[in-house]
């Protein structure tokens, strides 16, 4: 299931001054805070040491301090529903804030924090917490896993920093928990106030404050902007409308003279402004595309310290402050809305969320021929480049300065081609280079013939080596040269070069011979004879000295040369040979290839 996350900030206001800081340093006067209530101010020591001297509380260790703290604010609150619950604390990027979270109601005995972290800022985040960060930005090291709560649960917060210069923060309670108890997910009896748990609201609204009781007969109400409590002229209603930022009190005057004075903090936060933003162009080509290059364009002149940009990809995501993208965002269609959310830091319930803008995924051009193409030694030119383009929208240009999808080549080189395609001022490229090789026509050189038996080894030399097949009679062409088991007889030999670039075929008269033999009467070899050539036209076999003297002619119907020559012996000596035949034209040939020898011996 998709987990919902809905956003309740408790907004703590950065800025304001002293008089109407919510801070206090010690677990045992910890600021208790609920729905809709601002705290604020710096941290300025910590008072006693909640800690008494222990060495470590969770992740947090002693400091220079000699105790745990350093500069501390404690907080409490209880739950009113059960569900997921988190918070962010947020804070100037520059500064260095812990936290450790305890499951209690009693600040002598705190046990160990059920969440807790220390991490220093490198990253300059804006936020630590328990959760999600809420501006997307998905790899904050910062933060805890959320924690599931029941109703009626206690729990102190210990938000500390190690500088004595710090801006403040804010607090931003977060979970699935109030989007099913939007009203009482933290429970506000916890704080005993006539004129309730202090305000936050947004510049243009109207509060009002109701301090009516039964019986009063007189209603005092006193405004204090940092210089101390001064009454309000002419006001005497039990209730005020208020829309300024102040610590305001009420004098409720009462018959028996028991009168209650009753405080409350009141905090009014910018509206933020989202300004218009500027459809926009990704390449597919691009995996992530950078969210936060819009932040500038949706807060406009408003600063960015102030404010949280956020998207969603829908209307109601972004008004409900959910499912924000994360900055790096993965697109997943080809053209989708983004909805944009601007949303005040010091108190996120004042946001404008009226813009969006359209990002489009344009298609990264493709191109599918081939990267290796051969030019024949013996042609002129070849067709490089996509022959039929699969987008008319695409333009090409070619590093020899062509702007046409394909071009013909005539030398070897590598070509270079980019491929555009352009939408709203946006253009995605791609490219290919293609290397033009050489490709030389095979020619056959020799071949040599082994073993000349009934099974025989061919091997085919050529002129080149490389891209090349080859093929004996009909068989299936091969990448070797060598063929094996050949019967003697009338074979054909062809070579293949795979680059296109020419075929040659030869035919081979493969014989089979005896290497030596032994003509001296006793029956065994004495007459050579070559043997598989009964399947040849008319053959000839001329037999010779070392000097070319023919020695002896033979035709394919003899039995064979018995070693006389004019009916002498001739010595035991080395013979060559060569093969005659008549083509299929009639035409005598001498069989290639076939021009060796053999010995005879007494």
């Amino acid at each position: 299931m998709k987990r919902i996350v809905i956003f309740l900030y408790i907004a703590l206001l950065l800025g304001m001054t002293s008089a109407f800081a919510q801070v206090s340093p010690d677990c045992v006067n910890a600021i208790p805070i609920c729905n809709n209530t601002p705290v604020n101010g710096g941290t300025l020591g910590y008072g006693s040491d909640d800690f008494n001297g222990a060495s470590t509380t969770g992740c947090l260790e002693q400091t220079l301090t000699g105790a745990i703290e350093s500069n501390s604010a404690w907080y409490r609150f209880r739950t009113g529903a059960s569900g997921q619950l988190g918070f962010n604390i947020g804070f100037d990027t520059s500064e260095d804030w812990d936290f450790a979270l305890y499951k209690t109601n009693d600040c002598n005995n705190l046990g160990e924090p059920i969440r807790c972290n220390f991490f220093d800022n490198q990253d300059e985040s804006a936020f630590i917490g328990i959760g999600e960060d809420p501006s997307g930005f998905t790899q904050n090291i910062q933060y805890e896993d959320w924690i599931q709560v029941e109703p009626g649960e206690d729990y102190y917060l210990l938000i500390n920093n190690f500088s004595n210069s710090n801006s403040g923060f804010s607090i931003q309670f977060s979970g699935h928990i109030f989007a099913t108890n939007p009203y009482d997910a933290l429970d506000c009896s916890i704080i005993n106030n006539l004129l309730g748990p202090p305000v936050s609201a947004c510049e243009g609204d109207s509060i009002t404050l109701d301090a009516t009781t039964a019986t009063a007969i007189d209603y005092n109400w006193l405004e204090d902007q940092g210089s101390g409590f001064m009454a309000i002229s002419g006001e005497h209603n039990p209730t005020l409308q208020v829309n300024s930022t102040g610590v305001y009190r009420v004098n409720v005057i009462m018959p028996s003279g028991n009168n209650i004075i009753s405080d409350v903090q009141v905090a009014f936060s910018t509206m933020p402004i989202t300004n218009a933003i500027n459809a926009d162009v990704s390449c597919s080509g691009s995996a992530m595309y950078d969210l936060a290059q819009k932040d500038a364009e949706a807060l406009g002149g408003q600063n960015p310290s102030e404010f949280i940009v956020s998207y969603h990809t829908s209307s109601s995501d972004a008004t409900n402050g959910i499912n924000s993208l994360p900055k790096q965002y993965l697109m997943f269609s080809a053209s989708e809305t983004i909805y944009v959310r601007v949303t005040s830091i010091t108190n996120p319930i004042c946001f404008d969320d009226s813009q969006n803008f359209q990002l489009t995924n344009l298609e990264t051009p493709t191109m599918q021929f081939d990267t290796e193409v051969f030019i024949c030694a013996d042609n002129s030119d070849v067709t490089i480049g996509e022959i039929s383009p699969p987008d008319p929208n695409y333009t090409y240009l070619w590093d020899t300065g062509e702007t046409t999808s394909s071009i013909v080549v005539s030398q070897a080189g590598s070509y270079t081609v980019t491929a555009t395609i352009t939408q709203a001022g946006t253009s995605c490229s791609d490219f290919r280079t293609i290397n033009v090789t050489t490709s030389t026509t095979p020619v056959i050189t020799d071949v040599l013939i082994e073993d000349l038996q009934n099974n025989n080894t061919v091997t085919i030399l050529t002129n080149i080596t490389d891209n090349i097949e080859y093929q004996l009679d009909d068989g299936v062409f091969q990448d070797s040269n060598v063929f094996t088991d050949v019967f003697p007889g009338m074979h054909t030999v062809t070579v293949n070069d795979t680059n296109g670039c020419g075929v040659v075929t030869e035919q081979l008269v493969v014989v089979g011979f005896p290497k030596f033999f032994t003509p001296n009467g006793d029956g065994n070899n004495d007459l050579w004879q070559i043997a598989g050539i009964s399947n040849l036209e008319e053959p000839v076999i001329h037999i010779h000295d070392r000097y070319g003297k023919l020695l002896k002619q033979l035709n394919g119907n003899d039995a064979g040369w018995d070693g006389n020559f004019n009916g002498n012996p001739l010595p035991s000596s080395d013979y060559w040979f060569k093969l005659t035949y008549k083509d299929s034209n009639g035409l005598r040939n001498t069989a290639k290839y076939v021009n060796s020898h053999f010995s005879l011996r007494r």
